[in-house]
């Protein structure tokens, strides 16, 4: 079957990038692909340096990642709180490796090092016939992650679009070969169209997007802006809301995926309960792994009041 993408601002033409302005992105890309062709311990030991070097010289994003952790973390020492932001350095660095095995190599050869764990909660949602909501969230194994759970159920992805337009064909082209449909972030009505065909669509909620259309819900204890998209999709298409997870293992090279019950009830009516729920789930995964989260994002850059002090250092 025919791929498709539903996004009118994408050219995924790649002889729209043969000017030499795109040369030194067309560099990068095949640094990416040669480093992908590598044996994956090696990959992994690049992607330490890598990630020691952005823990080293990136100043800005560690310290963002020092905030969040030791906002979400106050239990732990100043020492374990150090630590845990070098380690999430390192494991996002090797997920920019892995990014090079989701888009250039065929993932199913990692099938023999990946588990699956409750993959039977997405074959009893599809069997009710009403699409189902994959609620994942920004894990160091994000792209994957994502491409390994195409061998084992189809899905179709909302993609939040690069802005490097040569970056995002590279990107698009590479999800267009694992998922049937690549949905933009903006496309809801496209997304109502895949659950309504009873289909899963992987659907990622924990970043800070702003004021608009969120509630402030708990996460980690801490109040943080969270989109009420999730339970009003839930509520308008009676489709079934799977959490999911996907994680790196740290003993040896391999993967687990976990795939969990819905929650219940879900939705409820009430946009924080929900929210608040979705968090609870989130936190719950995290812990499962918290170096492998995407610690270097501005998780609570949106306060609940516009005068209330950031906690980044921003005006």
């Amino acid at each position: 079957m025919k791929k498709k993408h539903r996004s009118q601002a994408r050219n995924t033409n790649y002889s729209a990038y043969r000017h030499p302005r795109w040369w030194p992105t067309w560099a990068g890309i095949a640094v990416m692909w040669c480093t992908a062709q590598l044996p994956i311990r090696f990959q992994w030991w690049l992607g330490k340096q890598a990630g020691l070097l952005a823990w080293h010289f990136a100043r800005r994003r560690r310290h963002i990642a020092e905030v969040n952790i030791r906002l979400c973390f106050p239990e732990l020492t100043h020492a374990q709180q150090a630590a845990l932001v070098r380690n999430s350095f390192i494991a996002n660095g090797i997920g920019l490796m892995e990014l090079g095995i989701a888009w250039f190599r065929n993932p199913a050869k990692l099938t023999g090092i990946t588990e699956v764990h409750g993959k039977e909660h997405i074959d009893n949602a599809l069997a009710e016939g009403k699409g189902v909501l994959l609620l994942g969230g920004h894990y160091s194994t994000l792209d994957l992650g994502g491409s390994l759970i195409t061998e084992y159920i189809e899905a179709d992805v909302m993609q939040r679009d690069h802005n490097n337009p040569l970056v995002n064909a590279v990107m698009t082209r590479a999800r267009e070969r694992r998922y049937k449909t690549v949905l933009g972030a903006q496309d809801i009505r496209g997304l109502f169209r895949s659950l309504r065909e009873n289909r899963t669509v992987w659907y990622a909620t924990d970043q800070d997007y702003g004021r608009k259309d969120v509630v402030f819900a708990p996460f980690f204890g801490v109040p943080a802006g969270t989109i009420n998209a999730t339970s009003r999709i839930a509520a308008r298409s009676h489709c079934c809301v799977i959490p999911f997870s996907h994680f790196r293992r740290n003993d040896k090279p391999g993967y687990d995926i976990y795939f969990h019950p819905p929650p219940e009830p879900f939705p409820s009516g009430d946009d924080i309960q929900d929210a608040t729920v979705i968090n609870q789930i989130l936190e719950r995964e995290i812990r499962r792994a918290p170096d492998q989260y995407l610690w270097m994002h501005r998780r609570f850059k949106t306060r609940p009041d516009k005068n209330d002090p950031g906690f980044y250092g921003d005006k």
